[in-house]
């Protein structure tokens, strides 16, 4: 399996020179298995690139897009998708079930010409839309699990198996419980232990881990992580490798090397060999027997 980044930024668009290295487009991620089956995680601007590299690379596309939430930062590069324009290909969309409104209608309202020029439903691909609880479904090789998340929104986190190997994708997700400062996180919640046996054993979590421990102080019910707890939810669940994703749109380069920093020093401390790593625009993840490094 192979897994890229397209958009590794949280909330709003980045681009500058402070924000070269971790990039500034929002959430898109890439899930490659063996034999060729195509997953994306969240549509934000990340994902016109990741369209343009794709029609260059085949002349027809089927892809599965599995969106964590709807807010504008994991859909609004959606309208940008190249291979959605174009007969013959095939985009299949998933997305947490709400009660208040369907997952084509969201889509479709951010596509209203007020706001867009070109309708949802002048869309030349075969698109089909799939609402989904918690539980289990089966993409052609590849077995998806899917999980409720604790945001300010009907949010769902997947986990993926496929050619041996697990990835975990939860982005946005804020603690259940609180945080002591400076203690260890327990999964004292119910909803905090459950994230914890969705994600037992990955080979890889990307999580939300938007602001360091003194920020989610001062941001608590906004629906994000800190750092503290995305790496003792990684240690708890016994994770080889964390990513570190959906970057806060202030945080330049170097804020985000020192999180880094920090994040590897809470899990020596713990004794764990949990690998931590920062979501890179651009760069790849293979997960081949014998074979996990970057790409």
């Amino acid at each position: 399996m192979r897994v890229t980044f397209w958009g590794t930024r949280g909330s709003v668009p980045t681009p500058g020179p402070s924000t070269l290295r971790y990039g500034g487009n929002t959430s898109c991620v890439e899930m490659r298995t063996e034999a060729g089956t195509l997953l994306i995680f969240d549509s934000g601007t990340g994902i016109r690139e990741l369209g343009l590299h794709l029609a260059r690379q085949a002349e027809q596309v089927s892809a599965h897009l599995l969106l964590g939430h709807t807010h504008w930062d994991h859909i609004s590069g959606f309208p940008f998708f190249a291979p959605a324009f174009v007969p013959g290909n095939r985009l299949a969309i998933y997305g947490a079930r709400d009660p208040n409104r369907s997952l084509r209608d969201v889509l479709a309202g951010q596509m209203h010409p007020t706001y867009f020029p070109v309708p949802l439903g002048d869309l030349r691909a075969d698109i089909t839309f799939c609402e989904l609880d918690e539980g289990t479904l089966h993409i052609d090789d590849a077995v998806v699990r899917t999980h409720l998340l604790n945001h300010t929104c009907v949010c769902m986190g997947y986990r993926v198996e496929a050619d041996g190997f697990s990835v975990a994708y939860v982005t946005d997700h804020e603690p259940y419980g609180a945080l002591d400062d400076g203690l260890r996180v327990s999964p004292v919640h119910d909803g905090d232990r459950g994230l914890v046996e969705f994600v037992r054993g990955v080979d890889l979590l990307i999580q939300d881990a938007q602001y360091t421990p003194p920020e989610y102080a001062e941001r608590r019910g906004w629906g994000h992580g800190s750092t503290d707890y995305v790496i003792d939810v990684a240690v708890q669940a016994g994770a080889r490798r964390v990513a570190l994703f959906h970057h806060e749109p202030t945080h330049a380069d170097a804020d985000i090397d020192r999180m880094l920093e920090a994040c590897r020093t809470r899990s020596r401390e713990a004794g764990s060999t949990l690998e931590v790593v920062g979501a890179v625009e651009g760069e790849a993840i293979t997960l081949a027997r014998g074979i996990k490094k970057p790409g």
